[in-house]
């Protein structure tokens, strides 16, 4: 029987698509275009006036040492968000997926914080962790006899910014783990401890093993989420201080555009913000790729 073509036009399919591609184009491609324009440019207050530097925004970011310094903050914290995070969701998956009464209970509980947003995670914690009115900054001084300025400490306030990071994004992580889990060929896993293998070699050689596609997914997730994503958390805890201690990229770009506005300067952050988060997932693609074992 031949080949029936659902669509008998040939411009029907096109006349389909129109609404979506007229969407991205408005939406998507043509701010991107308008951005690399407007790196290009030298705007005065609210881009009245513009002066063609060519690509000396993009000179004038690589001798910046304080951009620099941004660079080193961003990936600072966006290396501890992905390992801990990564980290942490495993091991609570994996202690969600004991078979133990009221288990579905527990893990909707887990998964529950992906629902609040970046900055909602960020006022939580900021009460959490406040000098004077913070309740577990106030349990921590009971312990250690003195008070921690989260907010003060630039460490502190990194940490602070790693740890909301972290909680807010874990169920998120949780969830792909906890399937991944619950699908594992348990015959391998039974067959490695019949050949003697103890929990530590069964669990990094063959469970670790068998969820690498998930977890090369949810490293690519976790590096853009900790490139964008975690701006309203920043807004909200610390302002990027203190000493621009917690300012990642992200927030120098939202800074210099809305707060300075130095739009093409913002524009040329953009640019090099997205070329980093793509050389970074390449680069992820070439190595942690060979890694990644489907089937089994």
């Amino acid at each position: 029987m031949p080949y029936q073509p659902k669509f008998k036009g040939r411009l029907l399919p096109f006349i389909l698509l129109f609404p979506t591609l007229l969407i991205l184009v408005v939406f998507l491609y043509y701010p991107v275009i308008q951005t690399f324009r407007l790196s290009l440019y030298r705007t005065a207050f609210l881009g009245m006036r513009r002066t063609f530097v060519g690509l000396e925004n993009f000179v004038s970011l690589m001798q910046d040492p304080d951009y620099w310094h941004t660079v080193k903050v961003t990936l600072i914290i966006t290396t501890a968000i992905v390992i801990g995070g990564l980290a942490i969701s495993l091991a609570i998956a994996m202690l969600a997926n004991q078979k133990i009464r009221g288990a579905s209970i527990y893990r909707i509980l887990l998964i529950w914080p992906y629902a609040l947003s970046p900055a909602v995670a960020g006022v939580i914690f900021l009460f959490l962790f406040a000098p004077g009115y913070g309740a577990l900054n106030y349990i921590i001084s009971l312990v250690i006899g003195r008070e921690l300025n989260w907010l003060g400490d630039p460490n502190l306030a990194i940490l602070l910014i790693i740890l909301t990071s972290i909680w807010k994004n874990l169920g998120y992580n949780i969830v792909f783990y906890l399937a991944g889990l619950q699908n594992l060929n348990t015959e391998v896993l039974e067959a490695a401890e019949i050949d003697g293998a103890g929990p530590w070699r069964r669990f990094w050689s063959v469970t670790f093993a068998l969820l690498s596609p998930i977890t090369f997914f949810l490293l690519i997730t976790n590096i853009t989420y900790s490139f964008f994503d975690i701006f309203g958390t920043i807004d909200i805890v610390t302002k990027g201080g203190p000493m621009d201690a917690t300012t990642v990229m992200i927030y120098r770009l939202y800074r210099d555009a809305f707060e300075y506005y130095k739009s093409g300067l913002a524009a040329a952050q953009s640019i090099i913000l997205f070329g980093l988060v793509v050389v970074l997932t390449l680069i992820q693609f070439r190595t942690s790729g060979r890694y990644v074992h489907y089937g089994g």
